[in-house]
């Protein structure tokens, strides 16, 4: 493979999909010694003894024979996760996924050309769009740049799902429908919708062979907002997707036997390249301050968000942009990466269009308008009731932490990942007085069709040293001792989930053998230490590093008393998100940001004392 990678004179974005190793299984005792060493943390000498005892059980018990069937199921399969952990992880849920699943954040234009200014909504919103369909023309034509790390490839599956894709509610499970092709696999929907006051249009990006131009894109969404403006407000269907999804599929159902137009007008948003939301309201951002943008990214008017479509842009009416993502089909990076791509082309014409301002004569948006009735006209009121109740509890600060960022740490010798994840884990500890289970996103993309494994942030390392921070007794070399042992841990674990080599997937394919045999649940899963460690999705932290780029954005907590903690790392600044629920007491997403900060202080103090 990397023969060929060096012969190729232009590599294509998905040439080396073939070429990928196939995800592995780990060992069964490497896993189970992994887990048992994140579940200390979280248990006291007597617990950790029956946990040491139920984990030696399954190893050579049942979970001997789970392993083998794990193995079978994945010499037919080269990736055999894929399908369970799409059903598992997103699909099966039966929550409203657009409040608690859903990723987005802003764009950071607005520390450059784009600050916030009224009057500029749908002069941006032609240019970003005009920038992103560029983007998917390279994807199309297989023109964007193969990923890679430490010069391996990673798979570039989830650029696919971009365009084109859109959730399909289910009354058991939802499924995904998915559209986009390449150039030499055929042809591909080319038209955009359009989300405004409570209505949805639609039009080609595409005329005569040729894409439309910021001039002829902003004639178009003129159109729709002048409109929209000078009428009354539609039904606001859109905000059915974010009811709960056996409740959303059972009202898309009765809509579709309503008026068989209706699905033909489903199917033209499911098939869209992506959704062009038009919001109404200005929040406020600074270089400094993203709350208000990214809680309103999250938690804006449901009316004009399709929530199940992969990739939706959302442009506020002070030309503020930000994007709006199912996450059930990609993870954040492929996301950051067209991202990236727009940004930096927004940025190399200084927000501007600079080519030809002639407008063809093109077909004017077609408004989708569904047949709806009182039942429906009610149920869209409930979900708008539903989903402002839920939203109204979410807590979220989005700051920028100025004092320093990768470069300092990096001349620490430091890891810039490592160091924001033991920062947490401090400040966590500072807030609550105990160690907080946590999940943080590993990628692993260098296998076929990966996609990520679960690094457990808490280690026993990791609460030694912060129980020496919390210590006045404690020396500085002993504290330092202590978190550069902290540091090593997690860069360890961090390289064997990228290398296939984590315990959290390989775990829950046991338990999914089991469950598809039909066999009882394994003790391992029903002890308290496998749901007090954060298994089953109870990770009191869930946390992401978006990259080292200028973007950051966001999504809930996993569960009621966590905090979500996402953030990007830049050379002079780390951009953190954190959220919280309100309703809970002992959460605070405001606290545990700024103690964070004072941690990131306290850390780098530490490094720099011990030079002197």
């Amino acid at each position: 493979m990397q023969k060929q990678v060096l012969e190729s004179s232009e590599e294509r974005t998905f040439q080396y999909q073939d070429f990928l190793p196939s995800l592995p299984v780990p060992p069964l005792d490497e896993s189970l010694s992994k887990y048992l060493d994140a579940v200390k943390p979280f248990l006291n000498q007597e617990e950790y003894q029956r946990t040491e005892d139920i984990v030696k059980k399954f190893k050579n018990g049942i979970g001997k024979e789970l392993h083998e069937k794990l193995l079978e199921r994945a010499k037919s399969r080269r990736n055999w996760l894929e399908d369970w952990w799409l059903n598992v992880a997103y699909l099966d849920l039966r929550i409203s996924t657009q409040i608690h699943c859903n990723i987005g954040g802003p764009s950071p234009c607005v520390e450059h050309c784009w600050p916030p200014k009224e009057g500029t909504q749908i002069e941006r919103a032609c240019i970003n769009t005009w920038h992103t369909l560029k983007f998917w023309d390279l994807l199309r034509t297989e023109k964007v740049p193969i990923e890679r790390s430490l010069d391996e490839v990673l798979d570039m599956n989830q650029f696919r799902m971009l365009f084109c894709t859109c959730k399909i509610p289910g009354v058991t499970r939802d499924s995904i429908s998915h559209y986009f092709k390449t150039e030499t696999e055929g042809e591909c929907p080319s038209h955009l919708v359009v989300l405004c006051r409570g209505r949805v249009f639609a039009f080609d990006a595409i005329h005569e062979g040729s894409m439309l131009t910021p001039p002829e894109i902003f004639r178009q969404l003129t159109h729709i907002q002048k409109t929209c403006h000078s009428e009354p407000d539609g039904p606001g269907l859109a905000a059915l997707t974010s009811s709960e999804r056996t409740k959303w599929a059972e009202l898309r159902e009765y809509l579709i036997n309503l008026d068989p137009k209706n699905l033909t007008l489903l199917e033209k948003i499911q098939r869209s390249l992506f959704a062009v939301c038009l919001d109404d309201s200005s929040p406020h951002a600074t270089p400094e301050n993203y709350t208000e943008v990214t809680r309103m990214t999250l938690a804006g008017d449901p009316t004009v968000r399709w929530g199940d479509k992969s990739y939706s842009s959302i442009f506020f009416s002070n030309g503020i942009c930000s994007a709006f993502c199912d996450h059930s089909p990609f993870d954040a990076m492929a996301l950051i990466s067209m991202s990236n791509y727009t940004e930096k082309n927004i940025l190399e014409n200084e927000g501007k269009w600079k080519g030809s301002n002639t407008v063809r004569d093109i077909p004017w948006p077609e408004e989708l308008v569904f047949t709806v009735d009182q039942k429906i006209i009610n149920e869209i009121g409930y979900a708008k009731e539903f989903y402002y109740k839920k939203v109204s509890d979410l807590q979220l600060v989005h700051y920028a932490f100025t004092s320093f960022g990768k470069v300092l740490i990096r001349k620490q010798k430091l890891h810039p990942d490592t160091f924001v994840q033991l920062a947490i884990q401090l400040a966590y500890y500072k807030c609550h007085g105990r160690p907080g289970c946590c999940y943080e996103t590993a990628m692993t993309r260098r296998f076929y069709h990966g996609r990520t494994e679960t690094v457990r942030s808490c280690t026993v390392e990791a609460v030694e040293w912060c129980k020496s921070m919390l210590d006045p007794s404690e020396s500085t070399y002993q504290r330092l001792q202590l978190m550069h042992q902290a540091f090593a841990k997690h860069n360890k674990m961090r390289r064997d989930c990228e290398g296939g080599k984590g315990f959290d997937r390989h775990l829950l394919g046991l338990l999914l053998i089991a469950q598809e045999q039909g066999l009882p649940v394994p003790e391992l899963y029903t002890d308290n230490a496998f749901t007090a460690s954060g298994g089953g999705g109870n990770f009191v932290l869930s946390t992401s590093l978006t990259g080292y780029t200028r973007f950051s954005g966001c999504t809930v907590p996993m569960v009621d008393h966590g905090y979500g903690f996402f953030y990007s790392i830049r050379d002079d600044r780390i951009m953190t998100t954190c959220s919280s629920w309100k309703s809970c007491p002992e959460t605070d997403a405001e606290v545990l940001c700024g103690t964070v900060y004072q941690c990131f202080q306290d850390m780098i103090q530490l490094t720099i004392v011990a030079q002197l």
